[in-house]
């Protein structure tokens, strides 16, 4: 049987005497795309920060396919397969989109630290880095430094360094954020298209999106993951209803037919 992408096995973080996380439970399958939702300071953040290794669980264990990551640094983490964007856009300014990408793929291709290569004669890095540039539709801005790209198109520079080095799961933490209504429908189908394949976690507050793109919805609250079920089911729970939703899902719904 294989095993889950990643599982969550009853995860706990404190802050001192604050309980953040309270024994959470996930399985997401290989493949899966998942959104984690809930209001402010439920602890989405802090889930993403324990299972990309920011910070070390109080209790409880996270798995990559299998194996135990919990305690783990963030690029052993990464080593091992799972990458992650964050809330603020983190790509190298100075640096132009083609550079950016071929700065993602050279671990994953097998280049490690040296000073005897120059890294205009890295055929395959380079290839690897224009292959990405056209996925994520920034090929027509390949000199351009990453400072002088428009705020969705610096999301999508980051996403291409997300899934450069190959990881088959990957974590986007409020991807759309401060994007128009356009932008978010562009970006959401960029994403549908570069993660084909791949398990997918996404923290997101746009219902739109959510309903959108995932397949599943973990719903936390007060640290607690208090439902995990399709977008229909968790709709139509009334617990998730009473707890975060309320009406406007079914306002945002009905005004997307």
């Amino acid at each position: 049987m294989t095993a889950p992408a990643l599982e969550l096995r009853d995860l706990r973080k404190s802050f001192g005497k604050t309980e953040i996380i309270r024994g959470c439970s996930l399985q997401v399958q290989p493949g899966e795309r998942v959104a984690v939702i809930g209001p402010n300071g439920a602890g989405k953040s802090t889930l993403f920060n324990l299972i990309s290794g920011r910070f070390a669980p109080s209790g409880g264990e996270v798995l990559l396919n299998g194996t135990r990551i919990d305690g783990k640094k963030p690029f052993e983490i990464n080593r091992l397969g799972l990458s992650r964007s964050f809330q603020i856009t983190n790509i190298f300014p100075k640096l132009s989109v083609f550079e950016n990408l071929r700065c993602g793929v050279l671990w994953s291709l097998g280049y490690r630290y040296t000073f005897l290569k120059f890294l205009a004669d890295l055929d395959d890095a380079n290839e690897r880095a224009e292959e990405l540039m056209e996925r994520i539709r920034l090929h027509k801005k390949r000199d351009v430094l990453a400072v002088n790209l428009t705020y969705a198109e610096q999301r999508a520079l980051e996403v291409g360094i997300t899934i450069a080095g190959g990881a088959n799961v990957i974590l986007l933490d409020e991807p759309t954020a401060g994007m128009s209504r356009e932008e978010t429908r562009r970006f959401i189908a960029l994403i549908k298209e570069v993660t084909v394949g791949k398990t997918l976690l996404t923290v997101e507050h746009d219902m739109g999106v959510v309903f959108g793109l995932a397949d599943k919805i973990a719903v936390v609250v007060y640290g607690e993951i208090i439902a995990f079920d399709t977008p229909e089911a968790v709709r139509a729970n009334q617990k998730v209803q009473e707890a975060y939703l309320g009406s406007s899902v079914a306002d945002q719904q009905a005004g997307a037919h």
